[in-house]
C-alpha cells in the first residue's frame, strides 16, 4: 500500500491554493489528511477536497504538527515567517512565493528541468519558480541540451489570474462597466486592463526593468545553473483570465534547425507540440487554461540571428505556472 502522508496547504482559499487541492485530487495524490491554511482574515472560508467540505484554518505553529509535505501559496511574507516554522516540524516545504527562490540554500525547481538539483534541500524548502519562467525553461531545457544556450528574448503577454483573485474579479467588474457604457474602476489592478494591455509590476529604478522582468532573468540564471546566461525580457499584463503566453527567441552555441528544435520538443514531458501556422494552429490560452502541458508552437529560423530559433510557448499559469509544478516537486520528492 503506498504511504499516506499530512498536507497542510497554506492558502488554500486562494486562486492557487484551490488549484493546489484540485490537482492534489485528479492526481490522487495520497493524503492521509488535509490542513488546509490562511492568515486569520481568511480563516473562516469553506474549500472542498475529495468531496468533503473543510473549513480553513489560521495558521500557527501547532498546525504544522506532523505535516508531512506543505505547499504554500500565500506570499512572500507569510512563506517568511512560516516556511521554517514547517520545516523545522519535519515538513517538505514547497513554496510558490519568491521569498526563497534566490536563497542559495533552497532549491529552485522545475521538475522536467533541474530536479536532482531539489532531491535534498538543506532547509527542508524547495522553491517554485514564477509562473512565465516555468513554462519557459520547460520550453526550452530540451533545447539546451542539446545545444547550450546563449541568449533568450522573451516577451510574455500574461494572465490576470497571475495577480490574483482579486484582480481576476476586477477584470470581469471592468468588463461589465464597459458593456453597460460606465466608467471602469481600477480596482485591485491597479489601471483599466479590459481593452488594454499594462505594465504594472514593481519597476525596478535602477535597471529600468519590472520586478517580473527581472525574475525570468535571474530564475533562469538559477534553474539552468548559468550565472552570465543572457536573458531579454518585457512582460504584459493582457485581460485574458487565464493562460501566459511567451514570444520566444534563443540563439544557441551553434546552430539549431527548427526541425531538430521540432523533435526534441515533441518528444519532450510536458510539453505539446501545436505548429501548424498555415491551417491557423498555433497555441492559445484557450487551449492551454485547464490543462497541464506547456503548449509550444510557431517553432521557426530567426530571420533576425543564422542558426537562431523562434518560438511562441503557452501554458495555464494556475497549474503548470504554479499549483502543478509544486506538487509535481512535491510527488518526485515523496513518491519516487
Amino acid at each position: 500500500m503506498t504511504h499516506a502522508f499530512k498536507v497542510a496547504v497554506l492558502g488554500a482559499s486562494g486562486l492557487v491554493g484551490r488549484t493546489m487541492l484540485q490537482i492534489l485530487e485528479q492526481r490522487r495524490f495520497p493524503v492521509s489528511e488535509l490542513v488546509p491554511l490562511a492568515s486569520p482574515r481568511s480563516a473562516g472560508r469553506k474549500v472542498t477536497f475529495a468531496g468533503r467540505e473543510y473549513t480553513v484554518k489560521a495558521v500557527s505553529k501547532e498546525a504544522f504538527e506532523g505535516v508531512d509535505l506543505a505547499l504554500f501559496s500565500a506570499g512572500g511574507g507569510p512563506s517568511r515567517q512560516w516556511a521554517p516554522v514547517a520545516a523545522a516540524a519535519g515538513a517538505l516545504v514547497v513554496d510558490n512565493s519568491s521569498a526563497f527562490r534566490m536563497d542559495p540554500d533552497v532549491p529552485l525547481c522545475v521538475p522536467e528541468v533541474n530536479l536532482e538539483q531539489a532531491r535534498r534541500p538543506p532547509k527542508g524548502i524547495v522553491a517554485n519558480p514564477n509562473c512565465s519562467t516555468i513554462q519557459l525553461l520547460v520550453a526550452l531545457a530540451p533545447l539546451h541540451r542539446e545545444i547550450p544556450i546563449r541568449r533568450i528574448v522573451v516577451s510574455s503577454y500574461q494572465a490576470v489570474s497571475g495577480a490574483g483573485s482579486r484582480a481576476s474579479e476586477c477584470l470581469v467588474a471592468q468588463r461589465r462597466a464597459l458593456a453597460a457604457d460606465e466608467v471602469p474602476e481600477p480596482g485591485a489592478i491597479g489601471a483599466v486592463l479590459e481593452g488594454d494591455l499594462l505594465m504594472q509590476w514593481t519597476p525596478d529604478p535602477v535597471t529600468g526593468y519590472q520586478e517580473e522582468e527581472l525574475k525570468l532573468i535571474h530564475e533562469s540564471r538559477k534553474i539552468l545553473g548559468m550565472p552570465e546566461l543572457m536573458v531579454s525580457p518585457t512582460c504584459v499584463r493582457v485581460p485574458v483570465d487565464t493562460g501566459h503566453a511567451e514570444a520566444v527567441c534563443v540563439e544557441f552555441e551553434a546552430p539549431m534547425t527548427p526541425e531538430r528544435a521540432r523533435a526534441l520538443l515533441k518528444a519532450a514531458p510536458g510539453v505539446e507540440v501545436i505548429d501548424d501556422l498555415p491551417a491557423g494552429v498555433y497555441p492559445k490560452p484557450s487551449m492551454a487554461a485547464g490543462r497541464d502541458p506547456v503548449l509550444v508552437g510557431r517553432i521557426r529560423e530567426d530571420l533576425g540571428l543564422a542558426g537562431g530559433i523562434c518560438l511562441y510557448v503557452v501554458a495555464d499559469n494556475l497549474r503548470k505556472g504554479a499549483a502543478l509544478n509544486a506538487i509535481q516537486i512535491a510527488e518526485s520528492l515523496l513518491l519516487s
